[in-house]
């Protein structure tokens, strides 16, 4: 009868054990989720502070249509974008037109005084930083996940319950050009 609990002791250690792993990984995965809804917000309001940038930028900048465009057009594709890697992808190439947009005004110093440019373009940095703070939070939170699902004996688990590996939000390209907030002098 001893050796019979014995067995039974060690399967119900085993079980508590595989568990445990189980129940880290996914928190683990909730913290990733959590961490890529923070980016999706700060993405969204960046998304729809941009119209009303462009709209203000019409009114000085009537000739500039391809710039204005292209802002629009980057705008459109990062709001389709669904996954990290096609989001990132998309706000590499929206930061890039927002350069040239504000740009612009340079060349048009009734823009560059007007007021609510200067608002959208300050809410536009304040946005900026809260994004690449969130950004960081989500890559840390991949790193934790994608590094414990493929230690041992986690990687057992998590190739039981089918746990998958997640990508970073990866800008690409040149990182420093792309997480630096255009500068527009004054």
């Amino acid at each position: 009868m001893t050796p019979l609990f014995v067995i039974l002791g060690l399967l119900a250690l085993v079980l508590v054990f595989l568990v445990g792993i189980y129940n880290s990984l996914v928190a683990k995965r909730q913290r990733c989720n959590q961490a890529f809804a923070d980016i999706d917000v700060q993405l969204k309001q960046r998304q729809n502070l941009i119209p009303n940038l462009v709209e203000t930028v019409k009114g000085y900048a009537t000739h500039e249509r391809e710039t204005l465009d292209a802002v629009v057009q980057a705008r459109n594709s990062a709001v389709a974008a669904d996954t990290p890697a096609q989001m990132a992808q998309a706000e590499g190439a929206l930061t890039g037109a927002l350069g040239r947009l504000f740009a612009l005004s340079e060349a048009y110093p009734d823009l560059k005084a007007n007021e609510n440019f200067k608002d959208l373009q300050d809410e536009l940095s304040v946005i900026e930083d809260k994004l690449a703070a969130a950004r960081r939070f989500y890559n840390s939170a991949v790193q934790d996940y994608n590094t414990s699902r493929e230690q041992f004996p986690n990687s057992v688990v998590a190739g039981m319950f089918n746990f998958e590996e997640r990508e970073f939000f990866d800008l690409g390209g040149d990182r420093t050009a792309l997480s630096n907030v255009p500068e527009v002098k004054f």
